[in-house]
């Protein structure tokens, strides 16, 4: 693991930072290309990458304040100058209500935009769980024998009895190290599962379908790939055998497969009506 990557005298660059701004850099060029071939302002990218990333950030570090309140109660201090406690799907909503302003504020509409964030969404996950990866945040998985299961001793959050954990009869998360012990490296499950991801969203841009079918995909999609990979991470269990993240990730499936049913009902009975418009038409040229 390189947590560190190197040092700029007092600049320390991180590994996690750099893949984080790497994730928004292959954002912004994936909707670019898409504003491109759209014919809209390659700027608009810009512009929906840059809000969007102010508000996930906002979004995420209130998520993880709600997620744990009483510790943030306990130390306020800690809401703004802790360098923990950012939570993906805060992120996630914050970035998705920026991108919804942006898109009132250039006229664009709503569904357009996110069929654009989309892929965005998914190539930017991938990287940035490289980041996660290299820097050993505490996102890996339960112990494993598999022939890929990883140690991470440079791991920047420790690597000992209080992050290496596993479940135990109860669902309940207990100390799992001991010496020589390897995990699911499950940033690179997760890393897999989003290029897979974005490959096929990314695949569906220049059919023909209604505003909104993309983002519909990456959730039902996105929310899938977490869904099965929180099977082996070191989450809470909340509910049963499954966690928080897990929960929301199965509400993001729902929510996508719902709105693709009613989208594809609707499209067909758009199709449905052009089709008797022209039948008539023809009928009446005949006539």
């Amino acid at each position: 693991m390189i947590p560190v990557l190197f040092h700029l005298g007092p600049l320390t660059v991180y590994s996690y930072g750099l893949m984080m701004a790497l994730g928004f850099l292959a954002a912004d060029y994936v909707i670019r290309l898409e504003c491109i071939r759209r014919g809209l302002d390659p700027e608009y990218s810009s512009s929906i990458v840059i809000v969007a990333a102010v508000a996930g950030l906002i979004g995420s570090r209130l998520y993880a304040i709600l997620d744990d309140l009483p510790t943030y109660l306990a130390d306020p201090r800690l809401m703004i100058f802790s360098g923990s406690g950012f939570v993906f799907y805060g992120g996630m909503i914050g970035g998705l209500l920026g991108a919804y302003l942006v898109s009132r504020w250039y006229r664009i509409g709503f569904g357009v935009t996110m069929d654009m964030c989309g892929p965005a969404l998914a190539i930017g996950q991938a990287i940035g769980r490289i980041g996660c990866l290299l820097s050993g945040d505490g996102d890996w998985g339960l112990p494993s024998t598999l022939p890929w299961a990883m140690s991470y001793p440079n791991a920047i959050v420790g690597w000992g009895p209080q992050t290496v954990l596993k479940l135990d009869e109860h669902y309940q998360l207990v100390s799992g190290y001991f010496p020589g012990v390897r995990v699911h490296p499950a940033p690179i499950y997760e890393t897999i599962l989003y290029l897979g991801v974005f490959t096929i969203v990314w695949s569906m841009r220049k059919t023909s379908h209604p505003a909104g079918r993309i983002m519909y995909w990456y959730l039902l999609l996105g929310g899938a790939a977490r869904f099965l990979v929180e099977f082996v991470r070191i989450n809470p269990r909340v509910f049963y055998m499954f966690s928080e993240a897990q929960l929301i990730a199965f509400a993001m499936m729902v929510i996508g497969g719902v709105a693709l049913i009613l989208t594809r009902e609707k499209d067909h009975a758009a199709t449905g009506q052009g089709e008797k418009e022209s039948r008539a038409a023809v009928g009446a040229a005949s006539a």
